[in-house]
């Protein structure tokens, strides 16, 4: 028999099985990746930035400050063009 230091024993840590016995993906047939996605897509927010956009932005922060100001630029455009004069 050889000796064991028991400091430097390994100990295989035990697995333990999490999921019920009647989880067995194995017969879970029929299932479509991205079913849901166009719902996902209308009830998000979330938009993807072309690289070149994404390099001028740094963060969220930036671009949501990017877009307030275009907002503002546009909404005094159109109240200029509706003020017709008077004559």
């Amino acid at each position: 028999m050889s000796q064991v230091n028991s400091k430097h024993k390994e100990i295989e840590p035990k697995m333990e099985d999490e999921l019920r016995p009647e989880y067995d993906f194995a017969q879970m047939k029929g299932g479509v990746r991205g079913k849901y996605i166009e719902r996902y897509r209308t009830k998000t927010n979330l938009v993807r930035l072309d690289p070149d956009v994404a390099e001028a932005f740094p963060n969220d922060e930036a671009v949501n400050n990017a877009l307030r100001l275009l907002i503002q630029i546009t909404q005094r455009q159109q109240a200029q063009t509706n003020v017709q004069p008077t004559e």
